[in-house]
Parts: C-alpha cells; structure tokens; sequence
C-alpha cells in the first residue's frame, strides 16, 4: 500500500472499458463485453483500489467508460463494498456514466445506497435515424424511461450527454432534440461537436466521401446550444458543460457544475484506476495500458498496470494548467492560478493574452483573463498558445 505523509488525492477517475456495442464515432479504449474477462477486471480493479487507498480522500469520483452501467448487480456490489472498506466512499460528487439501455432500478438503487449521487447519461440524440448512424444500442425512449429510472431510485444529479454536428442532423432535428432534452428537467448538460478520430468507422466513412462536414452548421448549432440552454435555465461554465445553479447568490460557476472535471481543468491531483486510465498526482503524469488482459496481469502480480510516467518541468505544468483552464468561461483569475501554478500569467504569457486579445478571442480585466464567447468556440486554438 502506498504511504503518504503529504495530504491525500482528493479526486478519482475509474475507467470501465466495457461497451455492449462500439459506437461508429468512439477514440476511447473500450471493448465488447465478456463475462470472463469482466469478472477478471473487477478482481484486478480490487487489487488496485487497495494499492492506491492510502493515498486516497476523494472528494469526487467519477466512473466513466465504456460503459460502467453494463456491470451487473453483483460486480457493482463487489466493487462498491471494497471502496466502503477501504473508505473511499462518502464522496461529496460521485458520478458514474450510464448508457440508456443499461439502466435498471435495482442497479440504481445499489449505487444510490453507497453513495453515488450522480448520474451522467449518454444520450447522444433523441432521433431514432441518428442513433442508428452512430451505432447507439438505447432507443429514443429508453432515454425518458431510464430518466424516470433514476429519479425514483433517489437521483437529483443527473447529466444528460448530447451530441451535435452529426452527420445527417438538421438544424431542425438539433432544435428538436435540444427542446426534448432540456424539458426533461435534468441538472446538468454536456454536449460535444462530432470529432471524426482515426480508427473509427465514422472517420473510415468521412475519408471514403460518404458526407461531408459543414463547418459553418457546426458553428450556428454551437450558438443555438448556448442561447437554448440559456432559456432553458442552465449557466454555461465551460465550452460543452451547462448546469443550473439553485444558490440565490450569483457565481461564476454554478453550483450544479461537475466538481470532478472541474478538477481537470484546474489543475488538480486525481488517480486513474483501470485500464487506459490517465493519473495526474503530484506533478506526475500516469497513463494504464491499454489492453485489460495485460492490465489484469499486473494486478494480480500484484502491482499497477502504469504503461508510462512523465513528471512534468514546472512551467510546461503551468503551461498546460492554464490552456485546461481557459476552457472555463470564467478563465483564470490571477491569483488562483498562483496559487495553483506558482506562476504568474500576466508575466509568463503576456504576449499570448495580447495576442487573444488583438483576435477579439480574449478579455483581460483586472482580475483575471478569459475567453471571449467567440474564443471559447475555438478555446483548442487559443489553448495551444499557452503551452510550453
């Protein structure tokens, strides 16, 4: 086990690679599932937790995937009583990722009973021919049956993913879809523009001449998701995260907002458990093999499945603290990123934020630099320049 005499990680990512069925547009490690190897994953997924448990006080979890809610009720038992053992449970955000079709009401309510208070659904659309072309398993209904699921198994966080600039998606079937989604009522809401990745069918269609992407369509259902979640009650707080704020005190960021990627994109300490899964702790850069019968191997030697480790030069740190953190619409003020980086931003990337600011892409006010709403469309771009 791991001793530490410094404070613990407050904040932890477990990868569970299993899918029903690759989606055509997925870059992610993730594989068919198969009994055997499922329940070899679930011991070898044990034998890490308790590596790592030492050093561990999550404040957030988050389960992402593949598909997490495609562990039966046993191995989700087996999983979430090992974590209350090692008393990695009592997280103040706990999300795990569901696929509509994989929702069950005893599942849920497991998970409620241990503590998991988060749901992040992956809805994608709401159009029967959409969710075809993307090789989605759930219908369009069982989208507001598992909602219905979850809110009666206790959930009162749930995140509905959606997904835009598909190809053959209208405009008229993005306003459609976000209408729908934004009725169901839900308190939080991602959505994300089509990425065509190598190895994907999506891509191996784009490169073969089957459609074409129209950039300008992209852009215009970009701003529509904006000024639609906006009348639908949702504060935007970063590019593709929208959620709605209940305090009567104004903030920059609501307090429905993911505390966990928040994490991410401010620069902090987390454990990646699982097969492919990113660590970042303490300056240091972890990355888990890719393949979860090699992952499964290591554990049971009884040591992490770590394919790699880069301890990153302070300023290359803060280089890339800042471009995460600029994803925020609240950018970075000066003295939080101080006191995160070491580093000034008005000194290190001066030329950079005049740069942003000369291409209407950022605003500098006294305390703090942040993206324009036209940078934030383009924030990949503008983070590039703070890289070092």
């Amino acid at each position: 086990m791991l001793v530490s005499s410094v404070e613990p990680i407050t904040s932890l990512y477990v990868h569970v690679p299993f899918c029903a069925h690759k989606c055509s547009y997925c870059a992610f490690f993730s594989e068919a599932s198969n009994g055997e190897i499922i329940s070899r994953y679930v011991k070898a997924l044990i034998r890490e937790f308790e590596l790592v448990a030492a050093d561990l006080k999550p404040r957030t979890i988050f389960f992402g995937g593949g598909t997490p809610s495609l562990l039966n009720l046993k191995q989700w038992e087996e999983i979430l009583k090992t974590m209350e053992r090692l008393g990695l449970t009592g997280a103040a955000e706990w999300t795990v990722e569901c696929n509509p079709a994989t929702v069950s009401l005893d599942k849920a309510k497991l998970m409620r009973s241990y503590g998991v208070n988060r749901i992040s659904m992956g809805v994608q659309s709401l159009n029967e021919d959409l969710l075809d072309r993307l090789g989605r398993i759930h219908s369009r209904e069982m989208v507001f049956k598992s909602f219905d699921t979850l809110r009666a198994a206790g959930f009162d966080n749930v995140n509905i993913d959606l997904m835009f600039a598909i190809p053959g998606q209208t405009m008229q079937i993005w306003r459609d879809t976000l209408t729908e989604a934004i009725a169901l009522g839900s308190e939080h809401l991602s959505s994300y523009e089509v990425i065509y990745e190598d190895d994907t069918p999506l891509y191996a269609q784009l490169k073969a001449g089957e459609f074409d992407v129209d950039e300008d369509l992209a852009c215009d259902m970009y701003d529509e998701l904006v000024s639609r979640s906006a009348a639908g009650g949702f504060q935007q707080y970063e590019i593709a995260n929208f959620a709605r704020h209940r305090a009567s005190t104004p903030s920059d960021v609501p307090d429905l907002a993911c505390q966990h990627n928040i994490t991410y994109w401010r620069g902090g300490s987390y454990y990646g458990l699982g097969p492919s899964a990113a660590g970042y702790v303490r300056g240091v850069r972890t990355k888990n093999w890719s393949n979860t019968q090699l992952y499964c191997e290591q554990l049971e030697q009884g040591k992490r499945a770590i394919e790699s480790r880069e301890e990153l030069p302070p300023l290359k740190r803060a280089g890339e603290t800042a471009a995460f953190g600029l994803r925020m619409n609240a950018g970075w003020p000066f003295e939080q990123f101080k006191q995160v980086t070491g580093r000034d931003l008005r000194h290190e990337w001066s030329g950079e934020m005049n740069k942003l600011i000369q291409q209407g892409w950022g605003r500098l006010d006294q305390d703090r630099f942040q993206l324009t709403p036209s940078g934030l469309r383009f924030a990949d771009s503008a983070a590039e320049l703070f890289l070092r």
